[in-house]
């Protein structure tokens, strides 16, 4: 049984082996589903080919969760205060680059214009890589507002915010699926590792054609309601 997301076989016969199924999640209510695209932003996806080649797709995502009665959350990072280590790790240049795309106004603050946002969606603002780690995002209590109970991520990087925010997301009993081609991930297989070790331990992973069907496939099985007098 082959994954469509490209995760290798050994880890997918691993993963049916133990639950008897391809994917965790086999049907999911439009109705309580947020996507959630982390830093499709000005300063990153200027400097990302993968990112910018994916914009059609993450707004054809989108359209579809508005159509059949989601939520879609916009995350954008902030960074007033650079953290203690952030040098450290980084080295002075990017430290420095981050930290000015973080302020106010910069580019990492700023949606990359070609996105298309809707009137009703969500907008929230990061002060680090999980858009889910307590104190630094509302994103969690803007959704719980909304009865959300299934997040689809979507946006950059693969294998730092969206992982981190998957995984913490998943620690607080979301359902939570990684669109496996709406992400752009850095070099050297991160992309893959990150989408094969979320698959085997945390949720889901799915191609956004499959998040598409499955969203169409739940919006039938909803029941109709019929106005008075119809």
């Amino acid at each position: 049984m082959r994954h469509p997301s490209g995760i290798p076989d050994a880890i997918v016969r691993k993963v049916v082996a133990r639950r008897g199924r391809l994917h965790a999640f086999e049907t999911i209510d439009p109705t309580t589903t947020a996507l959630v695209v982390i830093d499709l932003d000005v300063a990153t996806v200027r400097n990302d080919a993968a990112c910018a080649a994916m914009i059609a797709r993450v707004n054809d995502l989108a359209a579809t969760v508005r159509d059949t009665g989601g939520v879609v959350a916009w995350v954008l990072s902030r960074m007033d205060v650079m953290p203690r280590h952030f040098r450290a790790i980084l080295g002075d240049a990017l430290a420095e680059r981050y930290f000015n795309d973080g302020h106010a106004g910069g580019g990492g603050t700023t949606l990359w214009p070609e996105l298309e946002r809707g009137t009703r969606d969500v907008l929230a603002v990061k002060s680090g890589a999980s858009a889910f780690f307590p104190g630094k995002c509302d994103l969690k209590a803007q959704l719980d507002a909304r009865g959300v109970d299934t997040i689809i991520v979507a946006g950059a990087v693969t294998n730092i915010c969206c992982e981190s925010s998957a995984r913490d997301a998943a620690e607080l009993e979301y359902q939570v699926i990684m669109a496996s081609d709406a992400l752009a991930g850095h070099a050297h297989g991160l992309h893959e590792a990150s989408l094969s070790t979320f698959y085997r331990i945390f949720g889901d992973v799915r191609t956004s054609h499959e998040i598409v069907a499955l969203l169409r496939a739940s919006e039938r099985r909803q029941p109709k309601v019929i106005a008075a007098g119809a």
